[in-house]
């Protein structure tokens, strides 16, 4: 493949995940909430419980900051903490009450406006998009 194409395949992508990060910033934002710590939550309503070690490589941050970003979401009575009672080591995370409303009415609001931007696409254009970001995603960690 041209090196020049792939430059450029390089920059759309970056631009336009970029472009995509600026508008989850603004939900969160509008939820009162830094963007780590939506994705925490988002990770949360839909997996439910995760142990510490998984939400942090979920949202690719160090275990200082993943401390800080969950130190946070407690204080905001979002989540809640439980140490494993067979392994002491492993703490798990999940929706508290509040985090569960607050997830239920933010996350499908967050949904309706990111479809926004993929109006126009056609379901097949769409299912090849799919299929390549999913590839390039699994190439690019191949070097992890």
């Amino acid at each position: 493949m041209d090196t020049k194409q792939v430059g450029l395949a390089i920059e759309a992508l970056v631009r336009t995940s970029g472009a995509f990060h600026q508008r989850i910033k603004e939900d969160a934002v509008k939820n009162e909430l830094h963007v780590t710590e939506f994705s925490v939550l988002e990770l949360l309503y839909h997996q439910g419980r995760q142990p510490v070690q998984k939400v942090a490589k979920h949202v690719l941050i160090t275990s200082g900051s993943t401390t800080y970003v969950l130190d946070k979401l407690v204080k905001k009575q979002l989540i809640t903490r439980t140490v494993c009672t067979e392994d002491r080591r492993i703490t798990y995370i999940e929706l508290s009450a509040s985090g569960q409303q607050l997830m239920e009415q933010a996350f499908p609001e967050h949904l309706e406006r990111m479809s926004q931007y993929f109006t126009g696409i056609e379901e097949e254009e769409f299912k090849q998009w799919l299929e390549i970001t999913r590839k390039l995603g699994k190439a690019a960690r191949k070097g992890d």
